[in-house]
């Protein structure tokens, strides 16, 4: 943030370090223009009002990470201000606030060696690498607006989609660019305020930050009931047993003793600058889940919005495939065998889609496994034609019927989920040649 070093994810400890980052006497920040117009750009998206003014300022405390004794943050006059991120849901939108999202440098990484959990507390000992010590860090705070563990979940999923489709980060947990600490508190319904929080840090993934949620409703519910009072602590989640472990007790701000950085002039926000990056913001997916929700259902719209396959969805459609099938090819079969969705030529899938029930089944799913390489051409697989003649399918779905008379009577009996069973065995005898289709209505006909 501070300084030039290169930035490389899991590098050999401590080789991407200077003078500025190590805190050495004498070395001083110059701010990155860059990760500056970035978090307006983020801002942009959010929704939050953009300062004309910020501020870097001291944030004092011991760590053995924070070299320098204290981190270069923002505090009273951050850069992003306000804003809220729209999430869709399946029984209507909710609108998350923010409090603000601040620039700031990231601390260096402490490994702990030793013990069961990887965590500081049981471990013997625990190395520093600074190699991360001083990369740019957003961080963006939320109003108290997130009522469930579901609801927290689905929102970050959607903030890391919207972080990612704007470009300035991987946001990928496993390499600590996206990090969650996740403030829970519980209160009686209808009472006014909010009571004493814990804060659940180092969690590494979304599934496991609504866990960590669950678990701290349980606790505090049974504190208070208890006849206890919720002090304000720092905790870890431990996802292998469910449980909370103390950390610290939680700082407010006046322990940190912030004042400005004397070594950093203000922020200015220019107008041309913030015009710019606005009209660089692209349609965030929560609108565009909305959008999709009333013709494909919200599940199916979520999957392909949240899964960047909402663009290739809409160029299959307007090539001419029928809008659920597209849906449904698209979020399963070609996500299912690993196809990058920015590599396929929407055209050619389009065709595939209008054709999947008039070629073998074979045939369609090693076309869709292959509808990513360069210069496809649906064509030799459509010259391919499913078996589609009653007479030529009805002696082979008569075998198999004499092969399977148990699961023929479960049928009868009510399971008519077994009808898929007996297409499989039909499509097996065929060589996934048959039409499904009419493999469909010959099974329906015998079986009633």
């Amino acid at each position: 943030m501070f300084c030039r070093c290169e930035l490389e994810y899991f590098g050999e400890p401590n080789t991407r370090t200077c003078p500025v980052c190590l805190a050495h006497p004498g070395a001083l920040p110059v701010a990155n223009r860059k990760a500056v117009e970035w978090t307006i750009k983020l801002g942009l998206a959010l929704g939050c009002e953009i300062a004309d003014e910020a501020v870097f300022s001291r944030k004092n405390y011991f760590y053995p990470d924070n070299p320098k004794g204290y981190q270069i943050s923002q505090y009273d006059k951050p850069l992003c201000i306000g804003g809220s991120l729209l999430v869709p849901g399946q029984e209507g939108d909710r609108e998350i606030g923010f409090v603000r999202a601040h620039l700031e440098e990231d601390a260096a990484k402490t490994v702990h060696v030793g013990g069961a959990t990887g965590r500081k507390i049981g471990s013997a000992h625990s190395p520093v690498d600074f190699n991360r010590g001083g990369t740019p860090l957003v961080e963006i705070v939320t109003q108290p607006d997130i009522r469930s563990s579901d609801e927290a979940r689905r929102f970050l999923q959607l903030l890391r989609e919207t972080i990612v489709e704007l470009g300035i980060s991987d946001a990928e947990m496993e390499k600590g660019t996206l990090r969650v600490d996740a403030n829970v508190s519980v209160r009686e319904r209808g009472e006014p305020g909010y009571r004493k929080r814990w804060e659940l840090k180092n969690v590494n993934s979304f599934a496991f930050v609504a866990r960590g949620i669950d678990a701290a409703v349980r606790e505090q519910v049974r504190v208070y009931e208890s006849g206890g009072e919720v002090v304000q602590e720092t905790y870890d989640f431990e996802p292998e047993t469910n449980t909370l472990t103390p950390h610290r007790t939680k700082e407010e701000a006046d322990d940190y003793r912030y004042f400005p950085e004397p070594d950093l002039v203000p922020v200015q926000s220019e107008n041309a600058t913030i015009e710019r990056l606005r009209a660089e913001v692209p349609e965030l997916p929560g609108a565009r889940i909305v959008k999709l929700r009333d013709e494909l259902g919200f599940a199916t719209a979520q999957t392909l919005v949240m899964g960047g396959l909402d663009r290739l969805w809409a160029a299959t459609r307007d090539a001419g495939a029928e809008q659920v099938a597209a849906a449904n090819v698209i979020a399963n079969q070609l996500v299912g065998v690993g196809v990058d969705p920015a590599r396929v030529d929407a055209a050619e899938l389009a065709k595939l889609v209008v054709a999947r029930d008039e070629i073998p089944r074979k045939t369609f799913d090693e076309a869709i496994a292959h509808a990513g390489d360069e210069g496809f051409s649906a064509d030799p697989y459509l010259a391919q034609k499913a078996v589609a003649e009653a007479s030529e399918l009805e002696p082979i779905v008569d075998r198999v019927l004499a092969a399977n008379a148990a699961q023929i009577e479960q049928y009868r009996s009510g399971k008519t989920g077994l009808l898929g069973f007996f297409v499989g065995q039909v499509m097996k005898e065929t060589n996934g040649a048959a039409d499904a289709r009419v493999v469909n209505e010959l099974l329906r006909q015998k079986l009633s």
